[in-house]
């Protein structure tokens, strides 16, 4: 099983904290997603299973200037700030695309 650890947003982000998954290093990877949502899920677990290292980052169990802020980091990426948003090397996947994932994480 990966190890689990707290760290830094790596963008910025007001201070949020983020949890990362260790793995396969295929660069950057940043998953914006609600703890509630299905694709959200689906995505989480193809990151998994594709044993990448990936950090992640549930929006809406964040409060106040913490939120605020990890809100305007995924409007940076997708302005309809819609989950789950996806950033690989500065590539942004919005909704689950499992295809586009896998391309951008040979």
């Amino acid at each position: 099983m990966p190890a689990i650890r707290r760290l830094e947003s790596p963008k910025g982000g007001a201070g949020m904290v983020v949890e990362h998954i260790s793995g396969r290093n295929a660069g950057q990877v940043m998953l914006y997603a609600l703890s509630t949502c299905v694709w959200c899920k689906k995505t989480k677990q193809l990151l998994g299973d594709l044993g990448v290292e990936y950090s992640y980052e549930y929006i809406d169990l964040l409060q106040g200037k913490e939120k605020d802020g990890a809100i305007e980091t995924v409007k940076r990426w997708n302005p309809a700030c819609t989950f789950p948003t996806v950033v690989i090397n500065d590539k942004c996947v919005v909704g689950f695309d499992e295809g586009k994932i896998r391309e951008l994480l040979k």
